[in-house]
């Protein structure tokens, strides 16, 4: 018999294995070698969009003609527009935290959240603060007692958490999103601040999707978000550090080294908010917050990253109106 036929009819696979298990069965295993650094359980990005690009493309074009609507409104538009998506997002998510068996006072929380955004109008931080204060204060109370006196709290600092958690994520940070459009400083009008916010956004995903699908093979947080690698996170922050220098030198006038902190700061943001929305998914086993939005999921999965990149911008170009009187 050939040496060919001879290696063909010996055992091979897990008989061999357990042949050596048995006889080293003390002796540390050698590490596995793997094609990839990775482990397997995170796999990385894939190069495409993994979405229905009819229906995205469509749902996209109607949401940027409300939002340029607004802006070209001004204030008196974009605070509605902002609220009802504040609104709409908290319904979204406070029912997914029900489907997953946390209680919380929904109806109650949306319309506390919209007072802290309407507040903000006429009163600025201080009705934003102040609202907030006391929407907490109301959870907390809410969580102590929604079962009656004679009845003991079960889970009440999980739920309390989780709320004043939704509360923060998004009507606090909405909210200074709304606000965005009562900077009016510097001679310069509260739309062309709104402009400066919205063009930094549609920068950061533009240069981190077409950096992501076109480059795209080292995963930033795997474990958390696998799709999201590195290289779309450099495009993300090369878009927006360059629409930031643009908009602060041609829009608002102020210093060009702020854009480059205005871009840097945006995209952390809304990179980091990215990934805060794709672990609370995890943990609750979903993929998208709801189907509001054909070809996107939900309101909040379209909010994520932007909701806590409003509230750096806000406090940016506050700062910018006030080195640059």
């Amino acid at each position: 018999m050939s040496k060919a036929q001879t290696e063909a009819t010996e055992p091979t696979g897990p008989a061999e294995g357990e042949e050596m298990g048995a006889a080293v069965s003390d002796a540390p295993e050698a590490p596995e070698a793997t094609p990839s650094r990775w482990p397997a359980h995170a796999p990385k990005p894939k190069n495409k969009a993994g979405r229905d690009l009819p229906a995205a493309i469509t749902t996209g074009v109607v949401l940027g003609a409300l939002v340029i609507a607004a802006v070209w409104i001004g204030p008196v538009a974009w605070y509605p527009l902002v609220a009802v998506a504040v609104a709409l997002a908290m319904w979204e998510v406070m029912t997914r935290l029900r489907e997953a068996g946390y209680v919380q006072p929904r109806t109650l929380m949306i319309i506390l959240g919209q007072a802290m955004l309407w507040l903000s109008a006429p009163y600025g931080t201080t009705g934003l603060v102040s609202g907030f204060a006391f929407t907490v204060l109301v959870v907390m109370f809410w969580g102590m007692f929604h079962q009656g006196r004679h009845h003991q709290p079960e889970n009440y600092l999980r739920d309390t958490a989780v709320a004043i958690f939704v509360l923060a994520w998004i009507p606090l940070f909405g909210t200074f999103a709304a606000m965005i459009s009562r900077i009016t400083e510097a001679g310069v009008d509260g739309s062309a601040y709104i402009v400066a916010f919205m063009l930094c956004v549609v920068a950061n995903d533009v240069g981190g999707y077409a950096a992501g699908v076109m480059f795209g093979s080292h995963p930033m947080a795997p474990a958390v978000s696998p799709n999201k690698s590195w290289e779309g996170f450099a495009g993300s922050m090369t878009a927006g550090i360059i629409t930031g220098v643009l908009v602060v030198h041609f829009l608002i006038h102020g210093p060009w080294w702020m854009g480059i902190v205005l871009g840097i700061a945006l995209v952390i943001c809304g990179t980091m908010g990215d990934l805060v929305e794709s672990q609370f998914k995890r943990e609750l086993g979903i993929k998208d917050m709801s189907n509001l939005l054909p070809g996107h999921g939900g309101i909040m999965d379209r909010l994520d990253g932007m909701l806590p990149a409003a509230a750096a911008t806000y406090i940016l170009l506050t700062t910018i109106t006030l080195m640059n009187p």
